[in-house]
């Protein structure tokens, strides 16, 4: 598996681009630790600076997006693309302020996912994922009236979650199964936010053999295990991978957009 930057995914007769600009940074995602409140201060609050890095990206050849439901970020990307910015949407629906080390699943059940749908439909999306707190509480009924509203609007659709061992392992006989196309998952090499204690061969075989028999198009997130190892290291790691599909990858500012995506360009 190779990633390249300007290679597309051609799925059902359109073409989706591989690489993917994560925003956790521009939302300040509480999993970042005290790097959150940074991120809170210097991009969270202010669209102007979200745009910068935004546009930053899509002049180096990244070519879609992930946006969330937030005022700031969608503020920041209407700025970036009246500075000429055209992006594809990867749309994540039903993401709300959740404690990732203590995760009340019922509380996110709570989220307007039905406004989701409607505020982000109007950026055209090619897919619409449904956020992992909505995912993992396995409660397949109410993920499937998500993925029906979803499908029926032509768009693309999939899920998160933070636990891809075993939340395949319960998709694989769920009623759910036919009901999605693209599946997004932490992946990387010390199995970092993942349901895994390392990432080693075994369990790399075991999550191929899971996702093989999942089949669905695969995005890798958190490949930089949230910033502790670096982009040539990381990238090189998952060209050891035959699952990869598709990749979101986050920034924080301008000289991260350089040194992460020039990187993919030689991959």
């Amino acid at each position: 598996m190779i990633i390249i930057l300007q290679d597309d995914l051609e799925f059902k007769g359109k073409k989706i681009p591989k690489t993917i600009l994560g925003t956790a940074t521009f939302t300040g995602d509480t999993y970042f630790g005290h790097r959150a409140r940074l991120y809170e201060l210097d991009l969270e609050s202010k669209p102007e600076n979200i745009a910068k890095v935004i546009e930053a990206a899509y002049n180096t050849g990244v070519k879609s997006i992930n946006l969330v439901n937030h005022e700031n970020l969608l503020k920041g990307y209407k700025i970036a693309c009246k500075n000429g910015v055209k992006m594809d949407v990867v749309a994540t629906i039903g993401k709300s302020k959740v404690n990732y080390l203590r995760p009340d699943y019922e509380k996110a059940k709570n989220v307007d996912w039905m406004e989701d749908i409607k505020k982000l439909k109007e950026y055209n999306p090619s897919i619409m994922v449904i956020d992992e707190f909505l995912v993992n509480s396995f409660d397949w009924a109410y993920i499937k009236n998500i993925l029906n509203e979803i499908n029926k609007l032509n768009i693309f659709s999939g899920l998160i979650t933070f636990t891809p061992f075993e939340t395949t392992e319960k998709l694989l006989n769920s009623p759910i199964i036919d009901d999605f196309d693209f599946y997004m998952i932490p992946v990387n090499k010390y199995g970092y936010i993942m349901d895994c204690e390392s990432f080693l061969k075994e369990d790399q075989k075991k999550l191929t053999n899971l996702l093989k028999k999942l089949n669905k198009k695969i995005i890798v997130q958190k490949a930089l295990a949230v910033g502790i190892l670096k982009p040539e290291e990381a990238f090189e790691f998952l060209k050891q991978l035959n699952f990869v599909d598709m990749i979101t990858v986050g920034v924080a500012n301008q000289k991260e957009v350089e040194s992460t995506f020039n990187i993919l360009k030689d991959l």
